[in-house]
């Protein structure tokens, strides 16, 4: 049978006692119901994950081998739940005796308490700052699609606009002469063209009178002596007439382009 060292009131009795006596130690009283339920320390060591060290020094009460007094009773309160028993009476009279076994407070800490105030872990800083790395990165992210986004929408407003100029412009690049010197009488020969799309066209009657140069995408009407010498950049994109007469074009048209002499 095991003896408590610590305890004066050890008789050998295998008997559990009810509850704790008015004079008996926490540990002496954890020990003996331990031993009359006939349980094994480093058993119950093994069953509670309680180094045997430990739990030897809280059966025989040596506070002063054990860590501060919270751990105490988060000790007492395992090994009481384990055997069965009430922990409060327990917890109650450690709180008595303790001040008088170490001359300490039942709720002090000690220097070397593994519950201490931590500060700052190692490396916060650093995890701190890739936090704000990350953010910053995605912001960065954020702001480069909203800028293609914008830049995107701004090219096709250009885009837009610089069409709508260059018709403008096309329309308006063609020179046409006025033969007649501002007169409403027509004379000469008429010669009408028509565009399906914008090309250029350099134009000269039988006098040597440039009638219409450059680029060209609505109709022309201009007044000439024939023969009229004719260059078109593009022929497909022209329907021509003389005189009210329709002119095939296929005829003078190579790689696309016309370069030849009407006449009547």
């Amino acid at each position: 049978m095991e003896v408590n060292p610590n305890s004066p009131q050890s008789n050998g009795s295998s008997v559990a006692p009810n509850a704790l006596g008015n004079v008996q130690r926490p540990g002496e009283y954890l020990r003996q119901v331990r031993i009359t339920q006939k349980l094994e320390l480093e058993a119950v060591a093994s069953e509670l994950n309680i180094p045997l060290k430990t739990l030897t020094a809280l059966e025989q009460d040596d506070y002063k081998s054990l860590p501060e007094a919270t751990f105490i009773k988060g000790y007492y309160r395992t090994y009481a739940k384990y055997l069965k028993v009430d922990a409060t009476n327990i917890i109650q009279r450690f709180d008595d005796i303790y001040a008088n076994d170490t001359g300490l407070l039942p709720n002090h800490a000690l220097n070397n308490s593994p519950i201490k105030i931590m500060g700052k872990l190692p490396g916060s800083n650093r995890d701190r700052n890739r936090k704000w790395i990350k953010r910053g990165l995605i912001a960065l992210a954020v702001l480069l699609v909203i800028g293609a986004i914008v830049a995107a929408i701004q090219g096709m407003t250009s885009g837009s606009d610089n069409e709508d100029a260059v018709t403008s412009d096309v329309a308006s690049e063609v020179q046409v002469l006025d033969m007649n010197g501002g007169n409403a009488a027509v004379s000469g020969d008429q010669l009408t063209l028509t565009f399906s799309s914008p090309t250029s066209v350099h134009i000269v009657d039988s006098t040597g009178k440039v009638l219409a140069t450059g680029r060209q995408a609505s109709t022309l009407n201009l007044n000439g002596e024939t023969p009229f010498q004719i260059r078109l950049d593009d022929a497909t994109a022209v329907s021509l007439s003389l005189n009210n007469e329709n002119i095939s074009l296929s005829p003078y048209t190579v790689n696309g382009k016309a370069d030849f002499r009407l006449s009547r």
